[in-house]
């Protein structure tokens, strides 16, 4: 048992349970209870969401030289080791479930994953989360990389070299994740989602923060996005077969699946809006962080009194048109998913090559409330790749991938704005689901090839003015607000909040790349 697991167990270790017994392990800990449609509904605690600011990387010869170390933090081995032996001792007591699972769909570049947890509704987590093995693969299972997660095991700064009690810290040398301190089971899919992120590009392969679908034509469909912009929604489209909801990647000859299940919000969720995400949520599937009331097991979508934040985690099976396995064919267009909270973007423009490498490095957006801790509203910011949080190396080292893929496949690239139309937070409202569905299917289908485009003054987009079931008044976004002179000045502002945020890139940009910056120079009343 030591050799299989780095530790001698003191009390049972269930080695890949069934879904069914882990169910019934939660329930029998006090870890969850189920609803009325059988999902099994937690809480995660304090930590709702990712902890972004307790993330390491150790800095080791192995990968030192290729880490992006501006955006993540350096730890040291020696205090790794130390650690991980003081969560190795703390495992040794408790009960233990340990899950083996896959991540790739192509198993051509797929890792094996060992995650050992002290929580059942964790490793039902992982279950739902990853690729599942056949008893065959499991008979000889060897992992790559493991992920060891004690939730209520918290760290003591001072002796342990952490910024808190909490910890996510990845070891590329050893194969190794340490979690603690925290029972948001996203930090358990996001650190795998980084380490695919350091290996795949290595191998030539592009990692991306995106999900993806593939229509009935075979042509295949890319969205990018950080969390609450829209991936899964957009994705899970009743006309098109679910490749994946959250991260791929795109190699020679596929995009594949890096997981095996979905992980959406469900906040204010409903059958009309998303009716594949709302019917996924059923007897096999985790719920976090959501009111449920105790006598009927009903559950309140549209209460946020935990979390804004809450979620769903389910295979991607539920999805009766899920494409099994996760692979698809090289994608033909690319949706670039942003939530303006200022209310300034048009819902739908096309981008140039130049202008889609621009925004693929700025990466704009707004943090929605609750995806990270301290999060309370939406806020803008900038995440390099659509996904910052998740990448150990250099942005540009993607950023490269997918100019070359965009050229070679002749690719087409959209910018949609999920976010305000009309005004900004408080005076706008949020763009309808059904609004940005039309012209998401609209641009998919090629029905946007040929209509009339304009350029945007200050974005220097092209804007579609007309889109099937759309109504023409809200592809032009100034058009959407009352006061004309506001719309113009917030513009100029954000156009220069995008000019300052990608002065760091500009030493590894092309001259067509620069070009494509928004124009700041207009004048405006």
């Amino acid at each position: 048992m030591t050799n299989d697991f780095g530790f001698t167990p003191k009390k049972p270790v269930h080695h890949n349970p069934s879904i069914n017994h882990l169910i019934e392990f939660a329930i029998k800990n006090g870890e969850g209870h189920l609803s009325n449609t059988g999902a099994l509904v937690v809480k995660t605690g304090k930590k709702t969401g990712r902890s972004p600011n307790d993330k390491f990387i150790v800095k080791e010869p192995l990968s030192q030289e290729k880490i992006w170390w501006e955006n993540n933090k350096p730890f040291e081995p020696a205090h790794f080791d130390a650690l991980h032996e003081k969560v190795l001792r703390y495992l040794s007591e408790r009960e233990v479930y340990v899950q083996d699972v896959f991540v790739g769909a192509d198993k051509t570049y797929g890792l094996r994953v060992r995650v050992m947890t002290e929580f059942a509704w964790h490793s039902a987590f992982a279950k739902a989360l990853f690729i599942r093995p056949t008893a065959e693969e499991l008979a000889a299972f060897s992992p790559d990389f493991t992920v060891i997660d004690v939730p209520n095991f918290k760290a003591s700064p001072d002796e342990d070299h952490t910024l808190s009690e909490t910890f996510v810290i990845l070891n590329f040398e050893k194969k190794l994740v340490l979690i603690g301190g925290t029972g948001y089971a996203g930090e358990i899919k996001k650190s795998v989602f980084t380490i695919m992120n350091y290996l795949m590009p290595l191998r030539g392969v592009l990692s991306m923060h995106c999900s993806a679908n593939v229509g009935n034509d075979g042509n295949s469909a890319v969205f990018f996005g950080l969390s609450g912009t829209g991936k899964t929604t957009l994705s899970a489209d009743p006309t098109r077969g679910l490749i994946g909801d959250d991260e791929h990647c795109w190699s020679e000859t596929s995009i594949f699946n890096i997981e095996g299940g979905c992980y959406a919000k469900c906040i204010n969720l409903s059958r009309e809006n998303e009716p594949l995400i709302y019917d996924a949520i059923r007897y096999g599937a985790i719920v976090e962080n959501v009111v449920m009331d105790e006598t009927t097991r009903v559950i309140n979508f549209a209460d946020d009194s935990l979390t804004e934040n809450t979620r769903c985690a389910y295979p991607i099976e539920y999805i009766p048109n899920a494409v099994l396995p996760s692979v698809g064919p090289k994608p033909k267009n690319i949706v670039f998913l942003t939530c303006d909270a200022f209310g300034v973007l048009p819902p739908i423009s096309r981008l140039s090559p130049a202008q889609a490498m621009y925004h693929f490095l700025l990466g704009y957006t707004a943090k929605v409330a609750g995806t990270e801790i301290g999060i309370k509203e939406p806020t803008m910011t900038f995440s390099a790749c659509f996904g910052a949080p998740f990448l150990p190396l250099h942005p540009t080292e993607y950023a490269k991938f997918l100019g070359e893929k965009i050229a070679k496949e002749n690719v087409r690239v959209w910018l949609v704005n999920t976010g305000w139309s009309g005004g900004g937070i408080g005076v706008g409202k949020r763009m309808k689901i059904a609004y940005t569905r039309a012209m998401v299917n609209a641009a998919l289908a090629g029905e946007l090839d040929n209509v009339h485009y304009v350029e945007d003054p200050i974005f220097k987009v092209s804007v579609p003015t007309t889109c099937p079931n759309v109504p023409n008044e809200i592809l032009i976004p100034k058009n959407t607000w009352a006061d004309k002179d506001a719309y113009d000045q917030k513009a100029l502002w954000l156009a220069k909040e995008f000019v300052k945020n990608f002065k760091k890139y500009e030493p590894f940009a092309t001259d067509d790349i620069k070009a494509a910056a928004p124009n700041t120079m207009l004048e405006v009343a």
